[in-house]
């Protein structure tokens, strides 16, 4: 879970195609759908949040969205350890 509290942003370490992942997850939109409008197999979206959550030190889709809105600049940042 994203703690609350003072932070410094940091820019995420994400790849291109994580990134677009990252910001429709955390629209709300299921792997299956995000799949669809990438040309991805809904296990290839799966795959790449699975290794999204730890990169940005998240564990839930929720923190996912936290994360994302709070972001600067289109760019999320990383929730401190």
């Amino acid at each position: 879970m994203c703690r609350t509290g003072p932070r410094r942003p940091r820019v995420m370490p994400l790849a291109p195609q994580e990134l677009q992942i990252a910001r429709l997850a955390a629209e709300g939109l299921s792997d299956r759908e995000i799949g669809q409008q990438l040309y991805l197999s809904h296990r290839t979206v799966s795959n790449h949040l699975y290794r999204i959550f730890p990169k940005l030190g998240i564990t839930s889709r929720a923190d996912l969205a936290t994360v994302v809105a709070h972001s600067r600049s289109g760019v999320a940042t990383r929730c401190p350890a």
